[in-house]
């Protein structure tokens, strides 16, 4: 009886231990899977290299726009996530640096996740997620809110939320627009920055 009582605690403690290595692979499995490019990434991998950036401002509802060309984008992926630099043209790999953005699809959560450090204007780090994988090319992403000084000598704070649609429908051209609405009670929402891409050849 006793061998018989050992036998069966073996064999349960056996079972135990299978399962939980086989829960532990299946864990690790779909960690390291789930941590791969995926379609989402490999089509932002696609897209590294340097690519020739036209940059037209708005400033508010209406106004002339301002275009700036003598910029380039140097694009890579750091792992999963696609890296964008902007810098001025004329020394793409060593001049300064205007913004640094981080763009990577999570595979969890299943949705893209963004982030923004832009040297050229005092607004900190800007974070932003999309709702979905979008489709046809196409990404829209929402900013969590954030703060300008205002327009005059002395900082006055403004409330700013801010969504972005990147468009990649084509292989050498790429357009980002980033739709500004201020908190100022008029709800207006207009296309405040629109980025060009052409790639480099």
């Amino acid at each position: 009886m006793l061998e018989r009582r050992r036998l069966l605690v073996g064999t349960v403690t056996g079972s135990l231990l299978v399962w939980r290595s086989a829960l532990a692979q299946s864990t690790e499995s779909a960690g390291l899977r789930l941590n791969e490019l995926g379609p989402e990434n490999e089509a932002m991998a696609a897209r590294a290299g340097l690519w020739d950036l036209t940059e037209t401002v708005w400033e508010r509802p209406g106004a002339v726009p301002v275009i700036t060309t003598d910029l380039v984008a140097e694009r890579r992926m750091i792992g999963t996530m696609f890296q964008e630099t902007l810098r001025p043209a004329a020394d793409p790999t060593d001049g300064k640096v205007r913004r640094i953005d981080y763009l990577h699809f999570n595979r969890v959560e299943g949705r893209w996740d963004y982030v923004s450090m832009d040297m050229s204007a005092p607004v900190g780090i800007m974070s932003a997620y999309s709702f979905d994988r979008g489709e046809n090319g196409r990404i829209d992403i929402a900013f969590a809110p954030f703060s300008v000084p205002g327009a005059g000598a002395e900082p006055t704070g403004q409330m700013l939320r801010m969504t972005q649609t990147i468009t990649y429908n084509e292989p050498d051209r790429d357009v980002k627009d980033q739709y500004f609405l201020l908190a100022d009670g008029t709800g207006t929402k207009w296309l405040a920055h629109q980025y060009a891409y052409k790639r480099r050849k």
